[in-house]
């Protein structure tokens, strides 16, 4: 029997806690070229490279291996073309073969190389596939076992020519499933503590043109599904092998009602089944509506969903036509965003800092019509990363909009602080014609106040209150928030301010955007998450300090609240909020001032002078501090476990049900 070929394969990834993604991309481009019996019987398969804090063994691995194949993105791009170079320099006749969206595409500029000069930057790499790789990696091996004459194979670039162009796959049906074929288990290293994860692709193909995103680009504008069979087979493979947290990797979940509505039946008949997946994180399709409540609905019934996507990148018109983003109206989004907590589905929506068209002006203006919303979703806000193959990276594009870029580490958050390996890196946008580098400091640190006081709750409701009586603009308040900690220097809140400050300037002078106290577990938080844990630590600091604020901004302004309902307002705020170091089951307080009325009738101008007793179950309850911040604002972000709407809070104990009324009865008798 003759020698099989060995081929070693590599798809880097970076733990989350426990888990790590399956190498999904590689197992599914094998898995089309392993049903062709020559191939089958001519190659073995290595398990593929996932673990960074392994680089050494992997290289060493490939001493004697035929073929290298890369799936190469954003977050392993360094450590991968480390990997291919080490094994090129002590396995010289190994057929390095590169994919993925970091591959530069034809005639596109990026900050590693452009396809014309990438063989002279990266000689080590004999083969790149671009686009979809199942046809072209099965021509491939086939020419390997073969002739090894490449240049009639379609999709791919040597450094001595350019094929034209591999036909994009028309009906996926073709293609095998890599969770079905167990293929995914065979390319799999166990690991001792290691949780495998799953991506999951039910459709292909973006229909939407967004120009900082390479999705479209990649996958072309039609759109093709994979069939309901096979879909739910998945669905049931996931299921017996207790894979804990699914990926999918549509564009736009949702965007075939009925069938995704099939599909989230089947996801939630298996999770009672077995108990697993236990979570599934879908990208929603971009412009959502109605139309997926109940598809939402029946995977939150089962405890799948964490939160719907109600993304818009920017609220400004101008922008959006830059960026080919076409968002629905901000007036139907407030409805929407109702429409969806009126069937209790948490949503979330997110914001690009760093688009081109946006001044420091029209970013404030967003926040502040988000901060005026409610219901309002959580709240993300990103920087702008420019990938390789993205309209936003076309050098036309860049000098239209002059946008100028850096190198900036990778940030993945919530990404465990150990076994990283080397550092990955990404281009993010610091400066445009519409906006300086420190214009977007600016809008950087009106960011981080949306995300971590209004958004988190800190100061949602003082903000509100201040906003109903007096009128004062949201962003406003928050700007007297900056005045204040620029004039307070030994404060909680001012201490806070200078390490965001510093954290900005470090972080848009390219020294990366991790931030890791030690104290709040062994991740990389964002930076608006840390704040919050830090300042909901003691309720008795965070009272004392947000009063010392609170008659800031009655000076400031002129204001003359009195004292009374300044102590309330406080008290009620904190009481709302997911405190650490409140661990009752329900929690109980007794106002003076029927807060839950004046903010849950958008219509009350009035505070009204009533004696009020409010009811809530704690939503977090954890012993273990590192990990009850963890259940709060890393899982529980999107979810918003961080605290609880006013419209929410029970005022009897018949409105709490049967299960918790005796525990309710004696937390309410003794009061707070």
């Amino acid at each position: 029997m003759n020698k099989k070929y060995k081929i070693s394969s590599a798809q880097f990834n970076y733990q989350y806690g426990d888990q790590i993604h399956f190498p999904y991309s590689i197992a599914s481009i094998l898995a089309y070229a392993l049903e062709d019996e020559d191939i089958k019987k001519s190659f073995s398969l290595e398990k593929t490279f996932v673990f960074r804090d392994k680089i050494d063994e992997y290289v060493e691995r490939c001493a004697d291996s035929d073929i290298l194949l890369c799936s190469c993105y954003v977050w392993n791009w360094n450590i991968t073309t480390y990997l291919a170079k080490r094994v090129k320099e002590i396995n010289p006749k190994c057929l390095v073969i590169f994919g993925g969206p970091q591959v530069p595409g034809l005639k596109r500029t990026t900050s590693h190389a452009s396809s014309d000069t990438f063989f002279e930057e990266h000689g080590y790499v004999d083969i790149v596939v671009h686009g979809e790789g199942e046809l072209t990696l099965k021509d491939l091996l086939l020419e390997f076992i073969g002739n090894k004459n490449y240049k009639n194979i379609k999709g791919i670039q040597t450094k001595d020519f350019t094929s034209p162009p591999q036909e994009r796959i028309k009906d996926l049906e073709m293609l095998p499933s890599p969770y079905l074929t167990e293929l995914v288990w065979h390319l799999s290293e166990p690991q001792e503590g290691v949780k495998y994860i799953a991506s999951w692709e039910t459709n292909r193909g973006c229909p939407f043109k967004c120009t900082f995103c390479d999705w479209g680009s990649a996958t072309n504008a039609s759109v093709r599904k994979n069939s309901v069979d096979r879909l739910y087979k998945e669905i049931e493979w996931f299921s017996d092998n207790k894979i804990p947290y699914v990926d999918c990797c549509d564009a736009n979940f949702g965007i075939y009602k009925n069938r995704d509505h099939g599909l989230a039946k089947k996801l939630k008949e298996e999770k009672l089944r077995t108990g697993y997946p236990e979570k599934i994180r879908p990208a929603w399709v971009k412009a959502s509506s109605e139309r997926i409540i109940p598809i939402a609905k029946e995977l939150q019934s089962a405890d799948l969903l964490r939160a719907v996507t109600l993304a818009v990148q920017s609220l400004d018109t101008n922008v959006l036509k830059i960026i080919e983003r076409k968002n629905i109206k901000f007036d139907k989004f407030s409805d929407l965003a109702k429409k969806f907590r009126d069937n209790d589905i948490t949503t979330y929506t997110e914001f690009i800092l760093g688009l081109p068209g946006e001044t420091v002006e029209s970013f404030k203006n967003n926040m502040e019509e988000i901060a005026s919303l409610f219901p309002r979703p959580a709240v993300y806000i990103y920087n702008c990363g420019v990938f390789p193959n993205a309209p936003m990276n076309a050098n036309e594009y860049k000098e239209k909009y002059d946008i100028k870029m850096i190198k900036s580490p990778i940030f993945l958050a919530h990404s465990s602080i150990h076994d990283r390996g080397m550092v990955e890196y990404e281009d993010i946008v610091v400066g445009a014609s519409s906006f300086t580098k420190e214009d977007l400091i600016q809008k950087y640190l009106y960011g981080w106040m949306i995300q971590s006081f209004h958004s988190l709750g800190i100061f949602e409701f003082i903000s509100k209150f201040y906003n109903k009586k007096y009128g004062l603009e949201y962003v406003n308040f928050y700007s007297s928030f900056l005045d204040y900690c620029k004039q307070d220097e030994t404060g909680l809140f001012s201490e806070e301010y200078k390490k965001i400050t510093e954290y900005i300037e470090n972080g848009y002078n390219g020294g990366g955007w991790n931030h890791h106290d030690p104290d709040l577990g062994d991740i990389y938080f964002p930076f608006e998450e840390a704040t919050w844990l830090r300042f909901t630590k003691n309720k008795e600091t965070l009272f004392n300090e947000t009063s010392k604020f609170l008659n800031f901004v009655e000076k400031q302004n002129d204001f003359n609240t009195e004292s009374q309902i300044l102590t309330e307002l406080i008290n009620f705020q904190l009481f709302i909020l997911t405190m650490q170091d409140d661990e009752r089951q329900v929690k109980s307080e007794k106002f003076k001032y029927d807060w839950k009325n004046y903010y849950s009738n958008e219509e009350e101008t009035q505070l009204k002078n009533y004696n009020k007793k409010y009811f809530y179950k704690n939503q977090v309850i954890e012993e273990d501090k590192i990990l009850k911040g963890y259940k709060i604002v890393w899982y529980g972000r999107g979810s918003k476990k961080y605290k609880i709407d006013p419209v929410d809070l029970s005022e009897k104990t018949t409105m709490i049900d049967k299960q918790e009324k005796i525990e309710l009865i004696s937390v309410g008798a003794g009061g707070v």
